[in-house]
């Protein structure tokens, strides 16, 4: 049986590649107001998580992979895709550097998670990154919110979020 590390590296491997997929199955489809709040209204619900006291973390390191998360892990993803106008339907454009990006994350994540481990626990490591990612999903998904709402208005995109 691998040791839980081991299993850690193996699951978050698995993760990537099923996001790699997903990303390029959803690129090929119309993007609707439904398809950008869903996800992280979804991934909320993982706050929950934090009803277990073998979950949670300080107030602090919580803000911190927060503001990680959201003002440096999603700056990639904000600079490789954007929204754009194609014909009837509103589409996701990814530059070609898309894809590295995502995996470069993913390595990133494998490499903090080891570094973590050794002074949190499975539960509270997990905890830090579920925070992390969903500050970093928040500020994409927000920032593709106002582009949507800015394209169907036809006015010109003029800020990021």
């Amino acid at each position: 049986m691998l040791p839980v590390r081991e299993i850690s590296v193996l699951t978050s491997l698995v993760g990537a590649s099923a996001v790699l997929v997903w990303r390029v199955q959803e690129g090929r489809r119309a993007v609707t107001l439904k398809k950008i709040l869903i996800p992280p209204m979804g991934m909320a619900t993982g706050f929950c998580m934090f009803i277990a006291p073998a979950f949670r973390i300080s107030l602090l390191w919580a803000i911190g992979a927060f503001l990680l998360g959201a003002v440096v892990l999603a700056y990639p993803l904000l600079r490789t895709s954007r929204l754009i106008h194609d014909g009837k339907a509103i589409m996701m454009e990814r530059s070609n550097s898309f894809f590295l990006v995502i995996i470069a994350l993913a390595i990133i994540r494998i490499l903090a998670r080891s570094y973590i481990d050794r002074f949190l626990d499975l539960n509270q490591t997990a905890a830090i990154f579920f925070v992390l990612a969903f500050g970093m999903i928040l500020r994409w998904r927000l920032r593709m919110f106002f582009e949507y709402r800015q394209i169907v208005r036809g006015t010109p995109d003029s800020s990021s979020v």
